[in-house]
């Protein structure tokens, strides 16, 4: 391990195919896979094969961002969620440093996705047989170019300025790199997304959730539409939300209106038999098995956990908890209420829970002061689909983590983004198009239509209908910051019985760069250069 550790600054040790390193040692984001990682130059001698080549970009290369990282700077970040557990607790009054270890595990984890892409993008083509099909190859390329994409998304938008790296073999030699413009970052991302539309399959999301696993052309437009929403570009982000939902390939789980499927809830898209559902655009795709690291942790993160009642499988659980703030966002008779935060006195038939020594299907959430894990008086629902219970739940492996997909993106952010674009930065809207997005999102909530919005509107309709999705963080981002900071240091991020009020600074909207990888590239603390394209 030592050794392994001593030289990864140059060399990546993960296998392209397997990506079992990152369950062990971490990994730098200059480092590269191993030139040995494919074992023969024509690997790929199938369709089938190369289908399989992108599987672990869609889990294994997230889990450290997932695992902590994700909801202890987004959620606990935003205001979102409470924890007051010191690992990551850093981001609710605005503390955290350099020398974060959840910090440095989520930093890693997205230059591991650019690292993988990389690799494929630059030799997928190359060590493919003769035999397999084309547009097998371009597909898979298309997914790289997608997840290259999304990971930077998700750094620009954390760190600012970043590296821009293409080809990892290319720093070898020189692993030291200067960051490179924000702007160009953003350039990058809509060139990948761009890319990944030429490449891969149109697709309509059916029944046949196994289908919709993987990203389409949709999928990649989707995204692009949001990058274009976040640089303010409101007409290609509405062109290409509108191209998606005219598309029809995705629908919202539930409601009445035309984008509904019926017969379902907000609720069931959380559900671990819905993953693919016809509302998800991108999840991440957890297949919990021998190794860590391949399965997905929110059921013991969130939830009960009191010592006689637990929804965990682990021996512990509720590592994160709903803020006070958002204890009162829902009014009404908003569904999404019961079906994201656990209130006292919530009834769930299905879950499966720990009672004592024994087991139980269906509880009643206990009291404020009896529900444990952070004292927050409440617990979060989303993601925690309580104890093993078969085909409800799916299998949890060795670490107590399940196979229940996390969403990136879903129908009802496009429909929202659309809703905004159309507004373009306006204070309101009565624009028929963009009514029939904001209201369907609504619809399905059960809320009643409205006859027009502002954009304040749409904000708190977006936290209602993303929490702890790990997107307020970065609302919150592209709102004027004098703004931004008053809505968060207005935020009780204290427990049930101890309120607390923290004022975040300009400076605590982007995170520090990782100490550890400061000590071997100092240029990360240079002024970003431009890149050439």
């Amino acid at each position: 391990m030592k050794s392994l550790m001593k030289n990864t600054f140059r060399n990546i040790t993960i296998s392209v195919f397997a990506f079992t390193a990152f369950t062990s040692c971490s990994n730098d984001f200059t480092d590269r896979p191993s030139e040995d990682s494919i074992s023969s130059s024509n690997y790929y001698q199938s369709d089938a094969q190369v289908r399989t080549a992108t599987d672990a970009l869609y889990y294994k290369t997230w889990f450290q961002f997932n695992n902590k990282f994700f909801p202890a700077i987004s959620e606990v970040g935003s205001g979102n969620m409470y924890t007051n557990s010191s690992d990551v607790n850093a981001m609710r009054n605005f503390s955290i440093t350099s020398a974060d270890a959840e910090m440095y595990s989520g930093w890693q984890s997205l230059w591991a996705n650019v690292a993988q892409a990389n690799y494929l993008i630059n030799n997928l083509q190359r060590v493919s047989g003769p035999s397999v099909n084309q547009g097998t190859i371009d597909v898979a390329l298309g997914e790289a170019y997608f997840m290259r994409a999304t990971a930077y998304f998700y750094l620009v938008r954390l760190w600012g300025p970043v590296p821009i790296i293409t080809n990892n073999l290319e720093n070898v030699s020189d692993p030291q790199l200067n960051t490179n413009r924000v702007e160009d970052v953003y350039e990058l991302i809509r060139r990948d997304y761009t890319s990944a539309i030429g490449l891969l399959e149109n697709k309509i999301r059916g029944a046949n959730y196994t289908n919709n696993a993987k990203v389409s052309k949709g999928s990649a437009k989707a995204m692009l539409a949001k990058v274009y929403l976040y640089n303010k570009d409101y007409p290609k982000a509405r062109q290409l939300a509108e191209e998606v939902i005219n598309s029809g390939e995705f629908k919202l789980l539930g409601g009445t209106s035309q984008y509904s499927i019926p017969g379902k809830s907000f609720a069931d898209l959380f559900k671990y038999p819905n993953n693919n559902n016809e509302e998800s655009i991108f999840a991440l795709q957890w297949k919990g098995d021998a190794n860590y690291g391949s399965a997905n942790n929110s059921n013991t993160q969130y939830g009960i956990s009191n010592g006689t009642i637990s929804t965990s499988n682990a021996s512990y659980g509720g590592v994160f908890a709903p803020s006070q703030d958002i204890l009162a966002l829902y009014t009404g008779p908003d569904v999404r209420r019961n079906a994201t935060i656990m209130f006292p006195g919530n009834v769930y038939p299905e879950m499966k829970v720990k009672v004592g020594a024994g087991t139980q299907i269906g509880f009643t959430v206990p009291d404020a002061d009896q529900i444990g894990g952070q004292g927050a008086g409440a617990a979060i629902k989303k993601y925690c689909i309580g104890i093993e219970n078969g085909n409800v739940t799916g299998p949890v492996d060795a670490w107590a983590m399940m196979d229940n997909n996390t969403y990136i993106m879903r129908f009802a952010d496009l429909l929202l983004i659309h809703a905004e674009a159309v507004l373009a930065g306006g204070g309101s809207t009565s624009d028929a198009s963009a009514l029939k997005s904001f209201n369907a999102v609504r619809n399905r909530a059960g809320l009643s239509d409205v006859s027009s919005f502002t954009f304040d509107d749409l904000f708190r309709e977006r936290r209602k209908e993303l929490a702890f999705e790990g997107d307020y963080w970065f609302d919150l981002g592209r709102i004027p910051r004098g703004q931004a900071i008053a809505i968060m240091s207005a935020q009780n991020r204290g427990s049930m019985t101890t309120p607390e009020y923290f004022t975040p600074s300009e400076n605590d909207f982007i995170l520090p760069y990782p100490a550890n990888d400061v000590a071997k590239n100092p240029k990360l603390l240079d002024a970003p250069v431009p890149y050439q394209f």
